[in-house]
């Protein structure tokens, strides 16, 4: 008896695990692009707000409280450069339970020798009225700005700025990538004191911030990999090489890099597609703390998911599902082998599921940005996506509880 309860073990643990369900809401179909999202309360209301920048618009759509209502959509700044805009990032930094709001634009990946003609990072100050035009202050850049978020440091907050490309790079050579941290100060208006990141890697694509208690750590992908660092004694400082190699095995000596990348489980694995705009989604189990960097575990388990992406270009982690432990949710742009484009959801154990379980498979969405949210405060984790040839923003409602 007690054999046969070990061997049906297994399977019970799988019956008990729910299947994804998901409901699908179109929040906007007449979007330009939609390079990236960011979900926040603009407004005040305790209720998360989606905010996107789009080609040539930063706009806010308003949370109207229920599932089936639509979103009212406003206009931040707009054609705030010549060339496109790009990414978004949205935190309440001073407690007053708004978000504060910053926007990269000027996207001009071709050109990497003239800053006039590329990149642009602008801090966007509130009116009384969040949905009246907002004012934008422009602050010091490199080229090809691509992806920011905000970082709390110490008693301040920095906004992280992530380019493509290295001043003056061709072909993913030349100058490292100069990633910037810009310190917010009291006045906005005024100067930012900036603190260097990084500058080693090239064709940075993504990255993530994660914060431990009084510990604040960053993942960046590119080219070469990848590499972790952390706020330590006011600056940005990497990990101990030991401790480097042992969490990121999956992420050195890639010399066809990393495009997107996310810590799952608290910091036990790290997801990433690769190459970057890749068709790979591949996990590597481990375990590092800031806190403890050596304390390493290094008999570390590399998984392939799935290889079946086109253009992969977006990844959340978090625990969809209520089971304990993370799940993976990536989206890819282009049309795949089967013609399709969409959002899938895996579970890193499941490494026999090679397709995952589609969220939205079809060509309905052709996922250039993914967000992870609880929307309607039941306690589960919704997704948010934007598509770039579908031209829409769509609301992922999780149905794990009716």
């Amino acid at each position: 008896m007690k054999l046969l309860l070990f061997l049906l073990a297994p399977l019970l643990v799988c019956a008990q695990t729910p299947k994804p369900n998901f409901k699908i809401q179109v929040v906007d179909n007449q979007i330009d692009i939609g390079y990236g999202l960011a979900i926040g309360d603009v407004d005040g209301d305790r209720k998360p707000d989606i905010l996107m920048a789009d080609q040539k618009e930063f706009v806010w759509y308003r949370n109207p409280g229920n599932k089936t209502s639509p979103w009212t959509r406003y206009v931040m700044a707009a054609n705030l450069t010549p060339q496109d805009n790009v990414c978004i990032a949205a935190r309440d930094l001073d407690g007053d339970g708004r978000v504060e709001v910053a926007v990269g634009a000027g996207w001009n990946p071709a050109e990497t020798s003239d800053s006039t003609k590329s990149g642009a990072v602008f801090y966007l100050i509130r009116p009384k009225d969040p949905t009246q035009l907002w004012e934008s202050v422009r602050l010091p850049h490199e080229v090809t700005t691509h992806r920011m978020r905000w970082a709390k440091t110490g008693s301040a907050y920095q906004l992280v700025v992530v380019p493509l490309h290295g001043l003056g790079n061709k072909n993913g050579e030349g100058r490292g990538v100069r990633v910037w941290g810009y310190e917010l100060p009291k006045n906005p208006r005024g100067a930012w004191k900036r603190h260097l990141v990084d500058s080693t890697l090239h064709l940075t694509h993504n990255f993530e911030i994660w914060e431990d208690g009084p510990t604040t750590g960053l993942i960046l992908a590119g080219k070469e990999g990848g590499k972790i660092l952390e706020w330590k004694n006011g600056a940005w400082r990497y990990m101990p090489d030991e401790a480097a190699r042992n969490a990121l095995g999956l992420l050195t000596n890639n010399v066809e890099g990393i495009g997107e990348i996310r810590r799952f489980n608290n910091g036990k694995g790290i997801a990433t597609i690769q190459p970057m705009h890749g068709s790979l989604l591949q996990v590597e189990n481990g375990y590092y703390s800031l806190k403890t960097p050596r304390a390493v575990i290094t008999d570390k388990e590399i998984s392939v998911l799935t290889d079946k992406f086109s253009q992969g270009h977006a990844l959340v982690c978090g625990d969809f599902l209520g089971v304990g432990h993370d799940q993976i949710v990536a989206g890819w742009r282009n049309p795949n082998a089967e013609g399709k484009v969409g959002v899938r959801l895996f579970m890193p154990q499941d490494t026999d599921n090679f397709q995952g379980y589609p969220l939205d498979d079809s060509v309905r969405m052709a996922c250039e940005d993914l967000q992870a949210a609880d929307l309607d405060g039941d306690g589960d984790l919704d997704l948010i996506a934007s598509g770039r040839a579908t031209l829409n923003v769509l609301i992922y409602w999780n149905q794990l509880k009716p």
